[in-house]
């Protein structure tokens, strides 16, 4: 192996297309993530009690069906209009979209060690649910900062998201009275 100028190892012109990556990465999809995962836990927890193993399996199920048809539309959507996609193209939009995966591992994760806190199966639901809000505001806050946003906008991203989380807590209490 090869190091470059930092002694980092790899080409500088590796190092350079990943910090172009980093630079374009788009976190939309780790706030549609989050707001995936609130709104399946959302829902398994209004129709029956799912055993832990169940619901970690519904969360990250159901957002590698969503990543799927996230990467199946920008490739077949609005990439054959322009181009046949490459694999280069192909493996790049299958990154990209990731971050939808991504947001609903640490609410399974929450999911997982509830027993360890001595939740119960309800009360793992509302753990986990507050994990994927929190992960809705962080990675609309990362993408405000990866954009270059102020504070000022920062807080405000973090604050409309915060919001939407109350609501979809809302929802949650909503459907379970």
């Amino acid at each position: 192996m090869t190091t470059g100028a930092t002694g980092t190892g790899g080409s500088p012109d590796r190092r350079e297309r990943r910090a172009a990556r980093r630079a374009h990465t788009d976190y939309t999809g780790g706030v549609y993530g989050s707001m995936l995962a609130a709104s399946v836990l959302i829902g398994a927890g209004t129709l029956v009690a799912f055993p832990r193993a169940e619901l970690v399996l519904l969360l990250l199920l159901t957002s590698l069906v969503f990543w799927i048809a996230h990467v199946h539309a920008e490739l077949f959507g609005a990439r054959l209009a322009r181009r046949t996609p490459d694999r280069r193209v192909i493996l790049g939009v299958c990154r990209d979209e990731w971050p939808v995966v991504k947001a609903a591992v640490p609410p399974a994760a929450a999911i997982a060690v509830s027993p360890v806190l001595g939740l119960d199966v309800q009360r793992a639901l509302w753990l986990a649910l507050s994990v994927a809000v929190a992960g809705q505001v962080g990675w609309s806050v990362a993408a405000a900062h990866r954009a270059g946003a102020s504070g000022r906008l920062m807080v405000t991203t973090a604050t409309v998201n915060a919001l939407l989380g109350l609501v979809i807590i809302s929802v949650k209490i909503a459907v379970t009275q």
